[in-house]
């Protein structure tokens, strides 16, 4: 079970370094939604960990922010820092060459990694069909669809309800 100070904490820290920081959709959304919807959705489904919960939050910390792993790890512990840590991708690689390398560790990943991405997918494909970045045109959303779903064939198992979620929120979008 989590803690609800520790979770406020987490909440705390994403909000502090996202702070300057926009969503891509139309109407540019304080970015800090996209991580509590990622909890949200976990918490939706069940799940009731602290690991993955926390993780939730600050998974963009590390990627997006000037976080670093060592200082997750001080605050929420080596567990915690080590699933953010695994759905992080190295920004010093290509995009295309990141986005190869999600589908291709998505299975290796650990239990906690698998939920957080999957919910990360969940909300990413809801956001471009309920809120597309005004830039993208259709044929990025349907790629980003095609591979979203690549992705998810490696996290299976994981958790029934996050994966229908997924189904359903990937039968809204531009491919089937």
């Amino acid at each position: 079970m989590i803690d609800t100070g520790e979770l406020l904490s987490a909440i705390e820290l994403a909000a502090h370094k996202h702070r300057d920081q926009r969503r891509k959709d139309q109407d540019r959304s304080p970015y800090i939604n996209h991580p509590l919807a990622v909890v949200a959705m976990l918490w939706t489904h069940g799940v009731r960990d602290r690991v993955p919960l926390l993780a939730a939050v600050l998974h963009d910390t590390i990627e997006d922010t000037e976080t670093t792993r060592e200082e997750l790890a001080r605050a929420f512990g080596e567990e915690v820092a080590a699933v953010v840590a695994e759905v992080t991708d190295d920004k010093s690689l290509p995009k295309d060459r990141r986005k190869e390398l999600q589908i291709e560790h998505a299975p290796e990943l650990s239990t906690h990694a698998k939920l957080v991405k999957l919910a990360d997918k969940i909300c990413n494909v809801r956001d471009l069909v309920d809120s597309p970045p005004h830039d993208w045109p259709e044929e990025r959303r349907a790629a980003y669809f095609v591979w979203a779903a690549r992705v998810v064939v490696g996290l299976r198992g994981v958790n029934a309800g996050l994966e229908q979620a997924f189904d359903a929120q990937h039968a809204r979008g531009p491919v089937h």
